[in-house]
C-alpha cells in the first residue's frame, strides 16, 4: 500500500512524509498538503466533475469516523477503491485526536464562518487552516460539491444515525442530498433556519456545496466502534467516490425536524433541567421547564412534539447549550 494511504497513522505519529505526492497503478495522485490533509485526484480521463470533502476528527475523540475514513484512504491507497471523483480527507484537530480528547482549549466546531478571527490558540489557527483548506479545494469552477463532516455523539441517541443540513438565506434544501442521507443510513435530518459557525455551515454558505453534518453513534476510543454501525454510509461514500451511484434513492422512512429554538447559555448561573444522561431526541411536555439563567430567564417548551438535542450545560457562555426541535413536514425541497 502506498505510503499516503496511512494519513492517519502519519497524523497520530506527528511526522510529515517523505514523499508528498504518490500515484496508484490506476493513475489515481495522492498529495498531502499538511497535517491531516491529503487530496485525491482521478486520472483526468475518469474525472466526473465532482468534488468530495470529507472530515472527521474536529472533535479527537470521535474515532469511528476517523477509522472510517482511515478504511477508505487504504482502499484507494491499495487500488481496490477507483475514484472518478476529486477528494479532500481531512482529520480536524490532529492534536486532540493524538492525546484521545473532545478539544485542547476551543471547540473548532464552534469556530467557522470567521469565529476563529476573535479567538487564540491552537484550535483557532486550525479552523483557519481547515477554512482556506476547502477553500482552495472547492475553487474549481463548475464542478459539484459536497462535504460530509463526520462526528459520533457525548450522548446516547433515541435516533442514532442522523444529519444537520445548513442554512442559507434563497437557498433550497436538497431532494435528492436527502435521498443520498436516507440511501447513507441516516434515520433523520434536522433542517437548520439559521446561519452558523460550524464547518458544514461555512462550506454550505461560504462555498457553495451541499453541506452535512452526520452523527453516526456514540464517541469511543480508536479500536471500541464495534458497536457503531457505518457500513450504510461507508458503501454509499464507495458508491460517491466511484461514481456507481444508483439512479433512484428514496426518503421512504426518513424522519425530518426543523429548529424551533436555540437555548443559549449566557452565565455560569445557567440551569439545565435534564438528567446527565438524558439521550438525543428525548421528547419534552408542553410547559416544561427547561432551563434558566441570570435576569430571570426561562426556557419553557411551548411547542407541540418538542425534542430536545445536543444538551450541554458545560459550553462557555454564550454558546449554545441545546437545540429545541420539532417534526416538519412542510419543507420546499429543490
Amino acid at each position: 500500500m502506498l505510503a499516503l494511504g496511512k494519513l492517519l497513522e502519519l497524523t497520530l505519529a506527528g511526522r510529515e512524509p517523505a514523499q508528498k505526492i504518490q500515484l496508484t497503478v490506476d493513475g489515481v495522485q495522492m498529495r498531502w498538503l499538511s497535517e491531516g490533509a491529503l487530496e485525491v485526484r482521478p486520472p483526468q480521463a475518469s474525472d466526473n466533475g465532482s468534488d468530495l470533502l470529507l472530515s472527521s476528527g474536529i472533535h479527537g475523540n470521535e474515532t469511528a469516523p476517523i477509522e472510517l475514513l482511515d478504511r477508505l484512504l487504504h482502499g484507494i491507497a491499495r487500488g481496490e477503491i477507483k475514484p472518478r471523483t476529486r477528494i479532500l480527507f481531512l482529520f480536524g484537530n490532529p492534536e486532540a485526536m493524538r492525546r484521545g480528547e473532545r478539544y485542547l482549549e476551543l471547540d473548532i466546531n464552534r469556530l467557522f464562518n470567521g469565529r476563529h478571527e476573535n479567538n487564540i490558540g491552537p484550535e483557532a489557527m486550525r479552523a483557519a487552516e481547515l477554512e482556506q483548506l476547502a477553500r482552495s479545494f472547492f475553487s474549481k469552477p463548475e464542478r459539484s460539491r459536497l462535504h460530509y463532516d463526520l462526528h459520533t455523539a457525548i450522548r446516547g441517541s433515541k435516533i442514532e444515525q442522523f444529519a444537520l443540513y445548513p442554512w442559507k438565506d434563497g437557498r433550497q434544501h436538497s431532494r435528492r442530498e436527502l435521498e443520498r442521507l436516507r440511501a447513507a443510513g441516516m434515520e433523520a435530518v434536522l433542517l437548520q433556519n439559521k446561519t452558523s459557525i460550524t464547518f458544514t455551515a461555512f462550506t454550505y454558505e461560504q462555498l457553495d456545496a451541499e453541506a452535512f453534518t452526520l452523527e453516526l453513534g456514540k464517541a469511543r476510543p480508536f479500536g471500541q466502534n464495534q458497536g457503531v454501525d457505518v457500513s450504510r454510509l461507508e458503501a454509499r461514500l464507495t458508491q460517491i467516490i466511484e461514481g456507481s451511484e444508483p439512479e433512484a434513492d428514496s426518503l421512504d422512512g426518513l424522519k425530518l425536524f426543523a429548529v424551533s429554538r436555540e437555548v443559549i447559555k449566557h452565565s455560569d448561573a445557567f440551569l439545565l433541567h435534564l438528567p446527565a444522561d438524558v439521550e438525543n431526541f428525548s421528547e419534552l411536555e408542553k410547559g416544561y421547564l427547561l432551563a434558566e439563567d441570570v435576569a430571570k430567564t426561562r426556557w419553557v417548551i411551548e411547542e407541540e412534539g418538542a425534542r430536545i438535542i445536543f444538551p450541554n450545560p458545560k459550553v462557555k457562555n454564550g454558546l449554545r447549550a441545546g437545540i429545541l426541535i420539532v417534526p416538519t413536514t412542510d419543507v420546499g425541497l429543490a
